[in-house]
């Protein structure tokens, strides 16, 4: 079957998780997140991986092992096109809506000190402000992890001093679950937005890459 839309039924179902993040809600409920989150997602990005690749659907579980919150489930349901390591493009359903992304997530050191070497220099860092820039005109809010002084070796009046505080980077956009998301055009959504990440997503796989450090 075809993606038809998110239904009202998923965010119904996370608006209740967000009131309880419980096992026992979600055992309750299980049927209703397959139903209702994780069957359109796969659809979506089922359809979505001819032009975009395959992506991977994160699983409803946190991982709480070092955190101080230790609310057992995710209250969003995001899938991710892993481009090169660290590097893609993504989608989330919550109860706050339709939210889309495409960027650099990843902060393994060899990755920062490349991009951070990209945008010193002038012919790969004036194409990247520009890249930015124009998303910003367009309406996406970039984001990223950020240190709040300059990184070491640089100066504070360098041009492009604040995509260098960047340890990642990211464009995203935010809908709020309005009608239009319960209907195919929930993927003209994506598809647009997406798009309008692929410049900024060329430049990251072409001058950050992935990682290249073993796992620890």
């Amino acid at each position: 079957m075809g993606f038809t839309g998110f239904p009202d039924e998923a965010f119904i179902y996370y608006e209740g998780l967000e009131a309880d993040n419980s096992k026992t809600y979600f055992a309750r409920h299980k049927q209703l997140y397959e139903e209702a989150v994780r069957a359109p997602m796969l659809a979506l990005t089922d359809e979505l991986a001819a032009e975009f690749g395959p992506a991977q659907l994160f699983r409803p579980y946190r991982d709480v092992r070092f955190s101080k919150d230790k609310s057992p489930y995710k209250t969003h349901q995001g899938a991710f096109v892993d481009l090169m390591p660290g590097i893609g493009l993504y989608v989330e359903i919550s109860a706050s809506g339709l939210f889309t992304a495409g960027g650099f997530y990843t902060q393994a050191a060899d990755q920062v000190a490349r991009y951070r070497a990209a945008v010193d220099e002038d012919l790969s860092g004036k194409p990247l402000s520009a890249i930015v820039d124009a998303l910003v005109v367009g309406g996406y809010e970039v984001q990223g992890e950020r240190l709040k002084t300059k990184p070491r070796g640089f100066t504070e009046d360098h041009p492009r001093i604040d995509l260098l505080r960047h340890k990642s980077l990211y464009a995203g956009m935010r809908f709020e679950p309005e009608p239009w998301v319960h209907t195919p055009e929930a993927r003209s959504r994506v598809e647009h937005t997406w798009r309008a990440y692929g410049p900024l997503v060329e430049w990251l796989c072409t001058h950050v890459r992935g990682s290249e450090l073993p796992r620890r």
